[in-house]
């Protein structure tokens, strides 16, 4: 087990590479700094991490690999892609006829993602999510806080106040199911409600920033469009709580709140 000083110590490191290093040199920076190390020792505590920071730099890291192989015992450094019919690993390369290699074009044979691969990078995603939210929550509560009307700062305003408090409550509420997730049924619910929490977010702190947050030199807009594409990768809000609510009819019971 990885201890507090050494989390700390690493999650200081890997914030410092996702805001300095170039999209296309910070995945060997993670790998450097001890990404696929922590990954295979401590995985709760390196998606946690790693994910959340991820959010809320806005960094981009093809890392949610890493995890669906991980979860499916695989090498890691590999893709997972889309296929047609859905969510898919795809095995190595091999030569086709027909396809030149010279061209890098070869056949790739594909299988499904397992539901335990799903359930790690559904957890994975929520965290980015909750990150990603937690950003745009600070930019709307320093926006709230250095802007004035009515010769008061907009922070003193009760409807202001209440949307950046219920932000918050949504975030923590989520960051606590991620956290508890432990099999493919929690970890939708943990991703059903980072992608409610995000959307949340986003909608109550564009409210707070107004105007200044619809332009493009505001950093709002990069992380509002951040949580909608996360939101829907691998299920979205209203997909999932859909899901899960089919799930739970066809079982005919809903497990106690301890279960969950």
């Amino acid at each position: 087990m990885i201890d507090a000083s050494d989390l700390a110590l690493l999650s200081s490191g890997l914030r410092s590479a996702m805001e300095t290093e170039a999209p296309d040199g910070l995945d060997a920076a993670l790998v450097e700094l001890g990404w696929h190390d922590l990954l295979e020792e401590a995985p709760d505590e390196a998606v946690a991490l790693v994910f959340g920071l991820l959010g809320e730099t806005g960094a981009h890291a093809p890392v949610l690999n890493d995890v669906l192989l991980h979860s499916m015992k695989r090498p890691l450094g590999g893709v997972v892609a889309l296929a047609e019919s859905g969510l898919a690993f795809g095995r190595p390369c091999v030569a086709s006829d027909g396809l030149d290699p010279a061209l890098g074009l070869c056949r790739v044979e594909w299988e499904p993602l397992g539901a335990e691969a799903l359930a790690a990078g559904r957890r994975a995603l929520g965290f980015q999510l909750v990150g990603a939210a937690r950003a745009a929550l600070e930019l709307a509560r320093e926006h709230a806080l250095a802007r004035t009307q009515f010769g008061r700062p907009v922070a003193s305003f009760q409807a202001v106040r209440h949307r950046l408090a219920e932000t918050l409550v949504a975030l923590e509420a989520a960051e606590a199911a991620l956290g508890h997730a432990s099999d493919p049924m929690t970890a939708k619910l943990g991703k059903a409600l980072a992608g409610r929490a995000g959307l949340t977010a986003s909608r109550h702190c564009q409210q707070v920033l107004a105007g200044i947050g619809f332009t493009a030199e505001h950093r709002f807009h990069r992380f509002a469009r951040r949580i909608l594409i996360l939101d829907d990768l691998l299920g979205s809000a209203s997909a999932l709580t859909a899901e899960i609510g089919g799930d739970l009819r066809a079982a005919g019971r809903a497990p106690r709140l301890v279960d969950l």
